[in-house]
C-alpha cells in the first residue's frame, strides 16, 4: 500500500474543536466485518456489543501539560517548546520540539515564567525541529516538576485554534488516565464515562490496562510513499502480567477482546508470543501497523476518525479492510461525524 492510498478530502468544519458535552453521548459508529455493514449509535450504546467475560483494553497513559512558552535570552523572542521525553531525571535533560526552530541555536539560553525561575539551555540539535534542552533550576526533581506542571499547558492539538481553556485539563485525559508520560491523550479513551464503565462492569465485561506513552510517533506525518520504509518514533510501553492472565484466557475462552484506540492496539501488537498470545512487556515500541497485517490479539477494536494519510488511519484500514474503511470514512463525511481527538468514535467488530 501506497501513502497515496490514504488521502481524502476531509471538510475543515467536521475537525472537532471541542468535546462532547457529556463523554459517552458522541457519535458512535459501528462497523461490522462479517456483515460488512455500518450503524449508527451513540457512544453509551458500546454496551451492547459486549457481554460477561469479554474484555476491554485501555490504554491507562496520563498527560501531562507538555506545552511551554518561554523568551530567548537577549531578543526576548517568544519560543513555544513542546517537551516530548525526559532522557535523563537528574540532569534534566529533555527532548523538545521548539517553535520558531529557526530562532534557536545550542548554547542559546531560555526563560519561563514571569518570574523567570525555570530557565533552559539549548545543547543540541537533534533533528531539524528537535532539540536537547538542560533545564536549570535550583529546587529539588518533585519541585522542578511541580514547576513545569505549573507552567505547562494542556498540549492539544495544532489543529484547535482556540485557546486552551480551564475544562481541557480534564476533558483531554482519559477518566482511566494514571501512568503519567503522554503528550497527547488516547482519544479512543475519552469517550468513556464513569456511568459507562459501571454499566460494563455490572454487566461482568473485564478490564485490562496497557501503558503506552503518546509521543511523536503516533503522530509524525508519513513523508515516504512506500509504507514500508516509513520509521516510527519509538514509544515507551508497559504490559503487566495481571493484563497478560486477563487477554490470555479470554483468547483460550474466545472472548471478544477490544483494543480501546490505536495506542491500545499497538501495545498489544508490540508483544505477541510465538502462540499468538499476549507477554508481558517493559521498554519501547516502535511497531508500524498498516495493512496487510495479521492481528493476533483483538477481535475488535474502538478508534476515533483519523486525519488523512496518517498512521492511525492505516492501523484501522488494517483491522477494517482498506475498502471497507473507505467506505465508512465516505459515510462519515456524509453524516458529518467529528474527526479527531474530541471528535466521534468507531467500533469495529
Amino acid at each position: 500500500m501506497k501513502l497515496s492510498h490514504f488521502h481524502f478530502d476531509l471538510p475543515p468544519e467536521l475537525l472537532a474543536e471541542y468535546p462532547a458535552e457529556n463523554r459517552d453521548e458522541s457519535r458512535l459508529m459501528v462497523l461490522n466485518r462479517k456483515e460488512q455493514t455500518i450503524e449508527h449509535k451513540m457512544f453509551k450504546d458500546l454496551i451492547d456489543y459486549f457481554d460477561q467475560d469479554d474484555v476491554l483494553v485501555m490504554n491507562n497513559t496520563k498527560v501531562f501539560p507538555a506545552r511551554l512558552y518561554g523568551n530567548k535570552e537577549k531578543t526576548g523572542a517568544r519560543i513555544e517548546v513542546f517537551l516530548l521525553r525526559e532522557l535523563n531525571p537528574e540532569t534534566r535533560l529533555w527532548d523538545v520540539l521548539v517553535d520558531p526552530a529557526r530562532k534557536i541555536r545550542i548554547g542559546n539560553k531560555l526563560y519561563f515564567g514571569e518570574d523567570e525561575t525555570l530557565v533552559a539551555e539549548v545543547i543540541d540539535n537533534t533533528t531539524s525541529r528537535g532539540r536537547t534542552l538542560r533545564f536549570l533550576f535550583d529546587g529539588s526533581y518533585e519541585e522542578f516538576r511541580n514547576k513545569l506542571t505549573e507552567l505547562g499547558e494542556t498540549p492539544l492539538p495544532k489543529y484547535i485554534k482556540r485557546d486552551v481553556e480551564p475544562e481541557d485539563a480534564e476533558r483531554y485525559q482519559t477518566i482511566f488516565a494514571k501512568e503519567e508520560g503522554a503528550v497527547a491523550a488516547p482519544t479512543a479513551g475519552l469517550h468513556f464515562s464513569k456511568h459507562l464503565l459501571k454499566r460494563l462492569e455490572i454487566k461482568g465485561v473485564d478490564f485490562a490496562e496497557v501503558t503506552l506513552h503518546v509521543g511523536l510517533g503516533t503522530f509524525s506525518a508519513v513523508e515516504v510513499e512506500d509504507l514500508s520504509k516509513h520509521k516510527m518514533d519509538s514509544e515507551e510501553m508497559r504490559i503487566d502480567q495481571s493484563t497478560v492472565d486477563v487477554i490470555n484466557k479470554a483468547i483460550v475462552d474466545k472472548r471478544r477482546i477490544c483494543a480501546i484506540g490505536t495506542t491500545a492496539m499497538r501495545a498489544l501488537e508490540s508483544s505477541v508470543s510465538s502462540q499468538y498470545t499476549l507477554n508481558p512487556y517493559a521498554g519501547w515500541t516502535n511497531k508500524f501497523v498498516f495493512p496487510p497485517h495479521d492481528f493476533s490479539i483483538a477481535n475488535a477494536m474502538v478508534t476515533n476518525f483519523h486525519t488523512p494519510k496518517s498512521t492511525l488511519l492505516m492501523m484501522v484500514s488494517a483491522f477494517a479492510g482498506y475498502d471497507f474503511t473507505k467506505r465508512a470514512y465516505q459515510e462519515a463525511i456524509k453524516e458529518k461525524y467529528n474527526f479527531f481527538s474530541y471528535g466521534d468514535a468507531m467500533l469495529i467488530i
